[in-house]
């Protein structure tokens, strides 16, 4: 893998726990928690019954890179979910590799980690 080209941002795992701190994404009926409570940046997703994501990201993890152009690292991959922007400043896009889900991330600005609704 080319660490300069994928930049680890946090691993999304599927839950249907109610979780603390949980924030809720109502354009995609996804609730998130734990993005900043360790230093690993691993994340609880949950998924609602309105979401719809593809299965495999409800039901498998996946990983996340930071990348400088979503639309290069896209190319050539299967997309299961075309680039959009959850948040001003943010596209993500996922892909499938070796049946597993990925998402690419593409910041526009610096990050603000703790409040993913704006």
């Amino acid at each position: 893998m080319d660490n300069k080209k994928y930049r680890y941002n946090h691993i999304g795992i599927p839950t249907t726990k109610k979780m603390s701190n949980e924030e809720y994404l109502a354009e995609y009926d996804i609730y998130h928690s734990g993005y900043e409570e360790n230093d690993f940046n691993i994340e609880w997703m949950r998924y609602g019954e309105k979401c719809k994501l593809p299965e495999i990201v409800q039901k498998l993890p996946h990983v996340a890179f930071e990348v400088d152009d979503i639309y290069e690292a896209i190319k050539g991959k299967k997309v299961i979910i075309e680039p959009n922007s959850p948040m001003e400043g943010l596209i993500v896009a996922f892909i499938l590799i070796n049946e597993a889900p990925v998402e690419l991330m593409q910041f526009s600005k610096k990050k603000n980690k703790t409040n993913w609704n704006n």
